[in-house]
């Protein structure tokens, strides 16, 4: 009994055993079998991924082709199409070239004559005014230059008087009325020198008649621009000065050009008490030219008392010389060529501003005629529709007229009839 149950417990685990070998090759035989398919699958894929590949690789190849095909055919488009662009540029240019052309020369044509009637009194006008600025110019370039050689000419006058001023000194020293005289004479020559007129830019004892009836009668007024007057007066005083310079004792010296200084500052004061400045009102120049006609002794006095100009200049005087009066007086000449100068330039602005508003006022009535001419244009029409136009008109009315036996020495003309039938139509 023993036996049989261990036979039958080992037949069991010998059954469960084979039991268990062929589920396992059972499920092993699956399994190989599931792997050849999932092979087979894959396999299949692969050669299905290839395939796509090569037509994805055959069509982009094919795309591209074509797209490089398209490029090309664009850019002769594009070629084409700026060719036809610049032709059709070209033509217009120069279409429009012979247009503007064309426009031009009849705008030219018809406006040229009335445009050269209406600018040429203007260009007349500006051409002289340019001319005579030219000329203006022209002369103050000579005139500054002509100043130049005449102060140089001063310069060796100055010297030459210097020398003849030796020479008058023992003519004059003794008579104080031939001194007042040369001292008058000198003053003249500087005054023709100067360019000054006599009688227009300088009177020559100009006298007055005072209130209480004294009489002031000064050397020389020279006339300014704007009504204003400059009084001169010459002042001779040599007379200490010659002893100064023939003496050789430096004392003696000393005190003749004391005397000298003293001299001319007794001139300075009897001068300012004419009062010069005052005989021609508020157009006198309020300070007086005192003049000394010796230059040396002028110099020296004004070296050894440095302050007489001031003193003079206090009392309204002005000390000049030959040289500086040369110099005030053709600064005078010079401002009357200035003055004369405007003058002619506001004549000038005032001549081109009338000549301006003369051609407003034509260009106004030519505007004018033209607005009457439409005018006149349109009221014609006007009339003549009247005549030919409309029911029962002049023109048909006449024509029936004639038409009903009347024998005019006269007709109408055809195209006026038949325009006249066709608006009565």
């Amino acid at each position: 009994m023993t036996f049989d149950l261990s036979s039958l417990v080992l037949f069991g685990l010998l059954l469960a055993i084979c039991v268990g070998l062929l589920v396992y090759v059972f499920n092993l035989r699956s399994a190989l079998t599931r792997t050849e398919q999932v092979a087979q699958a894959d396999a299949a894929l692969a050669v299905s991924l290839r395939t796509e590949r090569d037509l994805a690789v055959q069509n982009a190849i094919r795309f591209e082709a074509e797209l490089d095909s398209e490029r090309k055919q664009g850019l002769g488009r594009i070629e084409s199409l700026n060719e036809a662009k610049e032709a059709l540029t070209s033509q217009f240019k120069n279409l429009a070239n012979e247009i503007l052309e064309d426009k031009s020369k009849r705008f030219t044509e018809q406006n040229a004559a009335s445009l050269d009637a209406l600018l040429k009194p203007l260009q007349t006008k500006l051409t002289e005014f340019k001319e005579q600025v030219n000329t203006s110019y022209g002369n103050e370039a000579r005139e500054r230059f002509a100043l130049k050689n005449e102060i140089e000419r001063l310069a060796n006058l100055n010297l030459r008087m210097s020398d003849e001023t030796r020479s008058l000194t023992k003519a004059l020293k003794g008579d104080s009325k031939v001194q007042g005289n040369w001292g008058e004479l000198v003053l003249e020559s500087i005054l023709e020198s100067s360019g000054l007129r006599k009688g227009e830019e300088y009177l020559v004892q100009d006298s007055h008649t005072q209130t209480d009836g004294s009489r002031l009668q000064p050397d020389v007024v020279v006339k300014l621009p704007e009504g204003r007057s400059l009084v001169v007066d010459s002042k001779v005083s040599i007379t200490a000065y010659a002893r100064h310079a023939q003496t050789s004792d430096p004392e003696l010296a000393e005190q003749e050009l004391a005397a000298h200084i003293q001299s001319l500052r007794q001139h300075i004061q009897g001068l300012s008490n004419k009062n010069y400045s005052s005989l021609y009102g508020i157009g006198s120049v309020d300070f007086v030219l005192m003049f000394v006609p010796i230059e040396p002794a002028f110099l020296l006095a004004l070296k050894t008392a440095p302050n007489l100009y001031q003193e003079a200049l206090a009392k309204n005087i002005v000390l000049v010389c030959p040289s500086t009066l040369m110099a005030t007086l053709r600064t005078v000449a010079h401002l009357w060529r200035q003055d004369q100068q405007n003058r002619n330039a506001l004549e000038i602005a005032k001549q081109c501003g009338t000549l301006y508003d003369k051609f407003v006022g034509f260009v106004e009535d030519l505007e004018k005629l033209g607005q009457r001419l439409e005018q006149a244009q349109t009221s014609y029409h006007d009339a003549f529709n009247k005549l030919k136009s409309g029911k029962g008109n002049l023109i048909r009315t006449a024509q029936k007229v004639r038409e009903l036996g009347v024998k005019p020495s006269k007709n109408l003309s055809v195209p006026l009839i038949e325009s006249s039938s066709d608006l009565e139509d």
